[in-house]
């Protein structure tokens, strides 16, 4: 019996094995998923000039929903040609729009050229690449990959807080 559990635990991937992502903070310094283990987080890919930037409300509102127990990051990028020029003015646009408090990262590559590792991991081993802005990836408390949304989906929505409470549960 002893075996088969030393065996079982060598066959698990430790929680160390999870991959881990830095995105350089908006406000400066780095963000890291390894300072957010133990919490499900929610990556979305941003832009202020697109039809469905006013989900930046909903994403404010999941992350105080949520405050201390997930973390909702939001990735601006210009790979859609809706993001504004610089990110002083994305972070001044998003304060004043939206009074946005959740961690967001200087603007990224998330579908197109030079890919930022965490969207290069979800192509490579996961299939997904943003088709537009507002897409939704949900990491478990390890930083594993779970599930992804599509741009109509709103963050604070029911299919979003399922997946999050699911997680959550004890």
């Amino acid at each position: 019996m002893r075996a088969i559990v030393l065996a079982l635990l060598m066959a698990t991937p430790a929680l160390a094995d999870a991959p881990s992502f830095t995105f350089p903070s908006i406000d400066g310094g780095t963000l890291s998923t390894d300072d957010w283990r133990g919490k499900p987080v929610l990556v979305v890919n941003t832009a202020s000039l697109c039809g469905f930037t006013r989900q930046y409300k909903n994403l404010q509102s999941l992350s105080d929903l949520y405050q201390g127990r997930a973390v909702v990051l939001a990735v601006p990028s210009d790979d859609f040609a809706q993001e504004l020029g610089s990110e002083a003015e994305v972070k001044e646009f998003c304060a004043v729009n939206f009074d946005l408090s959740l961690p967001m990262s200087t603007i990224q590559h998330v579908a197109k050229s030079d890919l930022h590792p965490f969207y290069d991991w979800m192509q490579k081993a996961h299939g997904f690449t943003p088709g537009w802005n507002f897409n939704k990836v949900l990491l478990d408390q390890q930083g594993e990959f779970v599930k992804s949304w599509g741009s109509a989906t709103k963050p604070d929505s029911a299919p979003i807080t399922s997946e999050i409470d699911a997680l959550l549960k004890p």
